[in-house]
């Protein structure tokens, strides 16, 4: 474990076989290392998504989980790719291990559309295939100018399964996700910025630092008012008005008894930032 500073931010590294994590503290809030990088580090591979990774990359989401200090997850590839996808280096021989390694991509890409905390995906170079459907399950998506984007599944016989049939869709709607998906060509970052893939754009040298800023801003947010707005969000696209108003309601009371709504009002009017405990 060590401590460092990058670009004036407090972080502490530590190194996983498959994946660095780090801990960095905000620009809002420099005393406090509430934000999660989750980096993946297999760069000789173009952090191709092998078992061990994921199994290690479900681990972490874990740790951080339990650990009450952080407020946002990046996540971003070491070398010259975000992820290249699915390890196709890894021999699956019977129908028994293909849908394990299925299931299990999806599991972790789950958990991180679900997770209690904001989730950036921070994309230098190629996201191509599970590592697109990784970006797609994040709740933000910063990419760097030489990013190159795409589902190239059916090129090689296969088709994204893990969850990108579903969230690509729902990102930037069925044509433009059939054009994708069906073709297996790439796009390029500003492409992808104007049909909603990513929200924005960077240059490559300042990805990261862009994407601490953005989780910085979102790590001074009220994390129980934020954990509730990610919840209805995910299920915007299924459920219908009647079924929206209730969640809204029901979250709207759940934030009307916290703690943070009575600090979140004072620092309005106070002109400070607040100081949210989560309760």
């Amino acid at each position: 474990m060590e401590t460092n500073v990058f670009n004036k931010h407090k972080v502490r590294v530590m190194e996983h076989k498959y994946l660095a994590y780090e801990k960095v503290s905000s620009f809002l809030m420099p005393d406090e290392e509430n934000i999660a990088i989750i980096t993946l580090n297999r760069p000789d591979t173009m952090n191709a998504l092998s078992k061990g990774l994921l199994e290690e990359f479900d681990k972490t989401l874990e740790e951080i989980r339990k650990d009450d200090k952080i407020r946002c997850v990046i996540i971003m590839g070491s070398g010259r790719a975000f992820s290249a996808g699915n390890d196709l280096s890894e021999p699956v021989t019977t129908e028994a291990e293909m849908r394990g390694r299925m299931e299990l991509g999806q599991n972790v890409f789950d958990k991180i559309e679900t997770f209690d905390k904001p989730t950036i995906a921070a994309i230098n170079g190629y996201a191509l295939g599970g590592g697109l459907e990784l970006a797609a399950a994040c709740d933000l998506r910063i990419a760097a100018d030489n990013a190159q984007l795409g589902n190239p599944e059916v090129n090689i016989g296969l088709i994204p399964s893990w969850g990108g049939l579903v969230r690509i869709p729902k990102l930037i709607g069925r044509a433009k996700a059939v054009q994708i998906i069906l073709t297996g060509e790439r796009i390029d970052a500003k492409e992808a910025e104007r049909i909603g893939l990513v929200n924005k754009v960077v240059k490559a040298d300042e990805l990261k630092s862009t994407a601490i800023y953005t989780a910085g801003t979102l790590a001074t947010r009220a994390p129980i008012a934020v954990r509730l707005a990610k919840n209805i969000l995910a299920k915007a696209m299924e459920i219908n008005m009647t079924e929206g108003n209730r969640l809204m309601t029901e979250g709207g009371v759940t934030c009307s008894k916290s703690e943070d709504i009575a600090e979140g009002i004072a620092a309005f009017f106070e002109k400070r930032t607040p100081k949210y405990k989560n309760k």
